[in-house]
């Protein structure tokens, strides 16, 4: 076996590894302030809505603007849904159940 990548994924692991495990060492005892713990709660909805957000406007190659592509009908009731809720189990079968009606009925 060569070597090299099994010192490739030791480097993977500790990249990936240590980015995660630096943060959680230094600030697990620590007070931080109510401001902060507010902006850190609110970065999975900022990515994942950037993950979604272009999937659910664009289309096309080249990707071009289209608002009116039934995913996007989708996503509002599941949005509204979520915010009403704020149930994930819940969201993610409403989302489930909506996209497959969307199939059926376009």
């Amino acid at each position: 076996m060569d070597y090299n990548y099994i010192i490739l994924i030791a480097a993977m692991g500790t990249v990936t590894y240590l980015p995660r495990w630096l943060p959680l060492f230094f600030l697990t005892r620590r007070k931080l302030a109510g401001i902060f713990v507010e902006w850190l709660e609110l970065i999975p909805a900022a990515i994942l809505a950037a993950l979604l957000f272009p999937a659910l406007v664009t289309s096309g190659e080249p990707r071009s603007l289209d608002v009116f592509r039934p995913e996007m009908w989708v996503a509002i009731p599941t949005f509204v849904f979520a915010l009403w809720t704020k149930s994930l189990g819940g969201t993610v079968i409403v989302g489930m159940l909506l996209f497959w009606l969307q199939g059926k009925i376009f």
